[in-house]
């Protein structure tokens, strides 16, 4: 497709349309104008040509972004989201895109959060593997990243990887798009990116990349480290090396403008089978997974405690809540197959995750789904109300068609 010389800012027409296809497949909820992708795509030759023609002239404005409230991914509170309008979510996406091809050259390897090829479990396996050789972990917690990171540093890191000037101006002009409150009221903020966004998972990483990673190499290059987003862990020799390089990265943080949570933030030490020694912290929570001492078996058979990641009781917790949200048991209008549909893509996204190391600790989870669907036959059909009954159509249910539900692939059993 031709672009337009006359335009201020050369944008190329196909990278709006790879961006609305990002978008597309990504889905996701309506901003303030309430305009959904389906209203969006009902007239989207005309919605994405204006889209271009206001960024190719410069005179593209974000709208305010809308604010909303969601449980955090692992348990533990909620987060603010910022839900930007489908349009906008197009055009922070034809920046990000350039963003990303010009900045992921320059990224640390152990950087692992929003990067293409890589996923929140290959940092877990890294941090497992390092746990095993460095005796000592530091939890890094920063305070209310998305909400404070200073907007000067952030533009500061994006034009040390881009000089083009149409994406320097509009990451701009979305660093400082207010948030609209669900009464309308619009919150004018001062720092932080908010997320959500498809332009703050590039910038995050931006800023981190040279307020953490690059600083890490140059200062601390014998504590290797894993880092996703601004969630970090740095592997230490000795507790002594561990309570030196904390204060480092605390004087660090303060520099570029982040504060370390007093709380959140630890040094633990990697006990096991084989060190055996007394910390205050031996186990830690790195992107849902717990890790800690757990039982092992080796080739010989045998079991021991090594240092493992597992889903930590947090997530379970949470996955658990949803489940009580979902009242299986009372979704009696549907069929068994029906139910199914409904239920495997939910829980193989669990499984996906959770269960990739250390998958018996899932298991307790999977178990209340099935109980969830013995409960649901119960209440369906009144035949099964006894126990006994139920037992009975069960084990035919699973004889029959042992691939029905994602969970049976782990775990089927009556329990």
């Amino acid at each position: 497709m031709q672009t337009s010389q006359a335009k201020p800012y050369d944008i190329p027409k196909p990278l709006v349309w790879e961006a609305y296809r990002r978008v597309a497949a990504n889905k996701g909820a309506p901003g303030v104008d309430e305009v959904t992708l389906g209203e969006f795509e009902s007239d989207l030759k005309n919605n994405l040509y204006k889209i271009w023609n206001r960024m190719s002239s410069g005179s593209y404005f974000p709208p305010p972004v809308r604010a909303v409230e969601i449980p955090k991914p692992h348990g533990g509170g909620v987060r603010v989201l910022g839900v930007p309008t489908v349009a906008d979510r197009v055009a922070q996406t034809v920046v990000a895109k350039v963003l990303e091809e010009a900045a992921e050259p320059r990224f640390h390897h152990d950087s692992y959060g929003y990067r293409p090829g890589k996923a929140a479990w290959d940092a877990i396996a890294t941090t497992r593997k390092r746990c095993w050789s460095f005796n000592w972990v530091i939890d890094l917690d920063v305070q209310r990243f998305f909400d404070t990171v200073p907007w000067d540093l952030v533009q500061k890191a994006v034009e040390a990887v881009c000089t083009t000037p149409w994406v320097l101006l509009y990451v701009k002009r979305w660093l400082v798009a207010p948030l609209a409150q669900a009464d309308g009221t619009l919150i004018e903020r001062k720092m932080g990116t908010p997320q959500g966004s498809a332009v703050s998972p590039i910038l995050a990483n931006l800023f981190m990349h040279y307020a953490f990673d690059v600083w890490m190499v140059r200062n601390h290059p014998e504590c290797p480290f894993e880092r996703y987003a601004d969630d970090v862990i740095v592997h230490c020799v000795s507790r002594r090396q561990a309570e030196a390089v904390l204060v480092d990265i605390a004087k660090r943080m303060g520099k570029v403008g982040l504060s370390l949570h007093p709380n959140k933030t630890r040094i633990v030490y990697c006990k096991d089978g084989k060190r055996r020694g007394k910390a205050e912290h031996t186990s830690f929570i790195f992107l849902g997974y717990q890790f800690r001492a757990r039982r092992a078996r080796g080739k010989d058979g045998l079991f021991f405690s090594r240092f493992l990641p597992a889903a930590s009781p947090v997530a379970l917790k949470a996955k658990g809540a949803v489940l009580r949200r979902m009242r299986i048991h009372r979704r009696t209008t549907l069929t068994l197959k029906d139910l199914a549909r409904w239920l495997n893509p939910i829980v193989a996204g669990w499984m996906n995750y959770y269960g990739r190391f250390y998958r018996s600790a899932l298991e307790p989870l999977l178990q209340r789904v099935n109980t969830y669907v013995r409960r649901w036959a119960g209440n369906k059909f009144t035949k099964l109300r006894s126990y006994t009954a139920v037992r009975a159509w069960w084990a035919r249910i699973v004889k029959r068609d042992p691939r029905l539900f994602v969970q049976w692939r782990w775990v089927c059993s009556w329990a």
